[in-house]
């Protein structure tokens, strides 16, 4: 039986984000952390926050504990706010000041074009830091988002 190939038509989704995340175990006692996120941080997507296409819960690895989730967002306008709000911004905040045993990273990709990273407290590279260098995170999700460096003819369309 022939297989049926399919593709996703985004053309009503110019500003996708597609974003990975991950919290890692690192210590013993980053597993409380780990299962402590806390009820409303979990559900929270649940709640279908404005913007918010769809959220896949992902187990990285097993031995050590590695959870995260891939979200689909619509826009990176629509990210940022979310993670300005509560409960992801209170989480965030407590988590900077101590990390519980554990790390944390992104990695947010934008059909229009570019890449954000980040990677806090993480012992082990994930992601695009397994084979590729890291510098300090500086500034917002925006500001970090690498630019478009795909070759461009003199027929394709430039982004300003």
């Amino acid at each position: 039986m022939r297989v049926n190939r399919l593709t996703a038509d985004l053309s009503e989704y110019p500003d996708l984000v597609v974003i990975l995340l991950g919290m890692r175990v690192r210590r013993p006692l980053g597993m409380i952390r780990l299962l402590g996120i806390g009820p409303k941080l979990y559900r929270s997507h649940h709640d279908r926050p404005d913007g918010l296409l769809s959220h896949e819960d992902v187990i990285w690895s097993l031995f050590p504990p590695h959870w995260g989730a891939r979200q689909y967002w619509r826009d990176p306008e629509s990210l940022e706010r979310w993670t300005r709000s509560e409960p992801h911004r209170i989480w965030w905040q407590k988590f900077l000041r101590d990390s519980g045993g554990t790390g944390f990273w992104h990695e947010a990709y934008f059909l229009s074009g570019g890449i954000d990273s980040v990677y806090d407290d993480m012992n082990v590279p994930a992601g695009l830091a397994r084979f590729a260098p890291v510098v300090p995170a500086r500034g917002r999700l925006n500001e970090r988002k690498t630019t478009d460096t795909r070759p461009r003819d003199e027929h394709s369309e430039q982004k300003a």
